[in-house]
């Protein structure tokens, strides 16, 4: 593979900028920030995910959009982001998962609501955080691939199929 000119160096580190983003500014610092005001701050707490899911949704959208002619410097750090994307979509599912089945075993099966918080704070919140924090690690040292202008060996040889 040749050496990644500046333009397509700016152009891998996009998908890192809008993960991380993502991860870091909307949900550390967002989801923080709403917490802090209590109750006042309920109405915004759809924010969170909204902005998550259109992240997401744009990330997948744009990975499937980008060709290897186009670069395959470009490419595979799409499909990078794509792939730490996934792992970070389905841990929000699980999320939304605990969540639903809390309240409807409140709901249907009597379970108390004290019961319910822990359950989703022990299965949904802190498998989501524990997560969120390593995926800011993983896509910090995939962003300074792109910023080097280097790939991750695994990256070489899932994508390019390099040994």
């Amino acid at each position: 593979m040749k050496e990644p000119s500046e333009q397509e160096i700016k152009a891998a580190k996009l998908p890192h900028d809008i993960f991380l983003s993502n991860l870091i500014m909307n949900h550390i610092l967002l989801f923080a920030g709403i917490s802090t005001f209590g109750a006042q701050g309920l109405p915004f707490f759809p924010l969170v995910p909204l902005f998550s899911v259109l992240t997401l949704a744009y990330t997948f959208y744009r990975s499937g959009k980008v060709k290897r002619e186009q670069g395959e410097f470009i490419y595979i750090h799409w499909q990078i982001a794509r792939r730490w994307s996934k792992l970070f979509a389905s841990v929000l599912t699980l999320m939304l998962s605990v969540a639903v089945f809390g309240w409807l075993a409140n709901q249907h099966l009597g379970m108390m609501k004290e019961m319910v918080y822990g359950l989703i704070g022990g299965l949904g919140l802190l498998p989501t955080l524990v997560t969120v924090l390593v995926l800011i690690i993983i896509e910090s040292d995939s962003l300074h691939h792109a910023r080097v202008g280097t790939l991750p060996k695994w990256a070489r040889r899932k994508y390019l199929g390099e040994e």
